[in-house]
C-alpha cells in the first residue's frame, strides 16, 4: 500500500513539474488530440490538405514516398498573448543514411498555402519553426542534422530551404529526433509581454525538457493561425503528428500592467519582427560554369592527386631512362 501511494506521489509530482502545467490552461479549440475525427472525415477546428492521412493513432502529413506534401491547419484564430504549444510527433522511414525533408510548425496569418518551405509558403507572415532532417545539409554552416530553427517573417523575406534557413533564422539547435522508438516532443512558448520565444525539446526518452533556444526581442501579433506541414523530395520520410496541445499561460498581474504602460494596444496590428535574427542575405545561385563548394573540393582533390601522379610518373620515366643509359655505358 505504501509503495502504491509513493508511486502516485511521484507521478503527481512529475505532472506538477511539467512546463505546460504551471499556471497554464488547455485551450481545446486550438488543440488536437485523439480521437481526431468528428462526423465523417472532418476534424473539429482543423483542416487538412495534400497527402495528409488521418488514422486512429496519428496524423501522417507525408508518407515515406517521394514528392509528397501535406499540411494541417487550425481554423480558429489565436488571440492569446501568452501561450505555449506542445507538439508530440514522430519522424521515421526506411532510409538509414539518406532521408528528408522534414516538417514545420506554423503560427501565421495565411493558412493552407502550399509552397517550398516544407510544404507551405516560404513568404509567410508570423512564426515558422522548422524541423529539418535532410541528411546532406545545404549551404555553408557547421551544425549537425537533424536541425531545428525558427524564423520570424513579415511576408517579404522568404525562408530559403536551399540554405536550411540560415540566412534568416532567429536561432536554432541540433536535435536527434528522427527514427526513434520512444516518444518525441517539442514545446514552443511565446510571451507577448516579454517579447520572448523559447523552444524546448524532449527527444532523448528521459521525460526531461532540454532547452534548444531562448531568445528575446521577438514580436508576434495575435489573430494568427496554428499549423503544421511537411514535404518530401527525392528523399522521403513519414512525418507524423500525434498531438498538438495549446496552453494559455497565466502570467503575474504586475507583468500584465507593465506590458501596456496604461495604453491600449491592438495586438493584432503588431508586425512580426525578431531583433536577433540573422541579417538576411539573398540566395545567389551558382553561376553557370562555376562549381558548388562540394564540387570545388572534389575538383581540388582530383587536381592534386593527378598532379602527384604526374610527378611520380615523371620520376619513374626519368629513372628508367637513367637506368637505360647506365646499361649502355657498361657495354663500352
Amino acid at each position: 500500500m505504501f509503495a502504491l501511494l509513493f508511486s502516485l506521489f511521484v507521478v503527481f509530482t512529475k505532472i506538477l513539474a511539467a512546463p505546460e502545467s504551471k499556471g497554464t490552461y488547455l485551450r481545446r479549440e486550438h488543440s488536437l488530440m485523439r480521437p481526431y475525427q468528428g462526423s465523417g472525415m472532418t476534424i473539429p477546428n482543423w483542416d487538412f490538405h495534400g497527402s495528409t492521412f488521418v488514422s486512429s493513432n496519428y496524423i501522417r502529413l507525408t508518407p515515406d514516398h517521394q514528392s509528397k506534401q501535406g499540411s494541417l491547419w487550425n481554423n480558429v484564430p489565436n488571440y492569446l498573448k501568452e501561450w505555449e504549444m506542445v507538439l508530440h510527433f514522430a519522424v521515421h522511414g526506411q532510409g538509414t543514411t539518406l532521408f528528408g525533408d522534414g516538417f514545420a510548425f506554423w503560427y501565421t496569418r495565411d493558412r493552407s498555402l502550399e509552397g517550398p518551405a516544407f510544404g507551405s509558403s516560404a513568404n509567410f507572415y508570423g512564426l515558422g519553426v522548422f524541423f529539418d532532417t535532410y541528411s546532406n545539409h545545404n549551404g555553408e554552416h557547421s551544425h549537425e542534422h537533424p536541425y531545428i530553427s525558427a524564423m520570424v517573417g513579415n511576408g517579404t523575406l522568404p525562408y530559403d530551404h536551399d540554405r536550411d534557413g540560415t540566412h534568416s533564422q532567429v536561432e536554432g539547435c541540433s536535435a536527434q529526433f528522427r527514427g526513434l522508438t520512444h516518444d518525441t516532443f517539442a514545446l514552443i512558448r511565446y510571451s507577448t509581454s516579454q517579447e520572448r520565444l523559447t523552444l524546448l525539446v524532449d527527444v532523448d526518452g528521459k521525460n526531461e525538457w532540454r532547452e534548444c533556444f531562448d531568445v528575446g526581442g521577438v514580436k508576434l501579433p495575435t489573430g494568427l493561425y496554428w499549423g503544421v506541414s511537411a514535404a518530401t523530395g527525392q528523399l522521403a520520410d513519414n512525418h507524423d503528428i500525434i498531438s498538438m496541445k495549446l496552453y494559455e499561460v497565466d502570467i503575474p498581474e504586475v507583468v500584465r500592467t507593465t506590458e501596456t504602460n496604461g495604453k491600449q494596444i491592438d495586438y493584432t496590428q503588431i508586425v512580426p519582427h525578431a531583433d536577433g535574427a540573422e541579417s538576411y542575405r539573398d540566395h545567389v545561385d551558382d553561376v553557370k560554369g562555376s562549381f558548388s563548394p562540394r564540387v570545388a573540393r572534389i575538383f581540388t582533390w582530383v587536381f592534386w592527386i593527378a598532379l602527384i601522379a604526374c610527378v611520380c610518373i615523371g620520376i619513374a620515366i626519368f629513372m628508367y631512362h637513367k637506368q637505360q643509359e647506365d646499361s649502355r655505358k657498361r657495354f663500352y
